[in-house]
């Protein structure tokens, strides 16, 4: 019974179709152009000028103009929630120094640790009391002591930590 209304519902949608084509061709929905006919337009002559590229005219609508106090950048930093931001380290595929950049909000206890793959800590860079500010940090030692491979760049401020990608090569 199945195969068999399947088969005729097919049938009937078929008919449907080709009835609702027809219909569709006979009473114009398509446009047939004709042989001895030119459409043209005629085009418009307008006094105002368009603000948009399209050509859309919306009446009087003013320009934007920039504001001129749109550039200008806080010379106070933002007072945020993060205790440490801003870590830079460069360069990421180190030879024989890291350098290190990184912004403390307030005055807090900071840790630099090199961190292999597995989390296990492999040398402590750092760690000290250190002052509010932008601050850099370079160091040598514990690089020529490490295998080459991939390890992570543990910066931990106070309960807030961010963890950096380095290769040693």
């Amino acid at each position: 019974m199945g195969q068999r209304y399947t088969f005729n519902y097919l049938w009937i949608l078929l008919i449907a179709t080709a009835i609702s084509i027809n219909f569709a061709f006979a009473f114009g929905a398509v446009p047939h152009p004709k042989a001895d006919t030119i459409y043209t337009r005629k085009p418009k002559v307008t006094s105002k000028q368009s603000y948009f590229k399209n050509g859309l005219n919306v009446g009087s609508m003013p320009q934007i103009k920039p504001s001129p106090y749109a550039n200008i950048k806080p010379t106070v930093p933002v007072n945020t929630d993060k205790l440490l931001s801003n870590v830079q380290v460069y360069p990421t595929m180190i030879t024989d120094q890291i350098n290190l950049k990184y912004f403390l909000s307030r005055n807090n206890n900071v840790t630099i640790k090199i961190v292999d793959v597995l989390g296990n800590n492999v040398a402590t860079l750092f760690s000290d009391r250190v002052e509010l500010g932008e601050r850099t940090f370079k160091s040598n030692m514990a690089v020529n002591k490490l295998t080459s491979g991939f390890y992570f760049l543990r910066v931990t401020a106070g309960t807030e930590s961010v963890i950096k990608r380095i290769t040693i090569l």
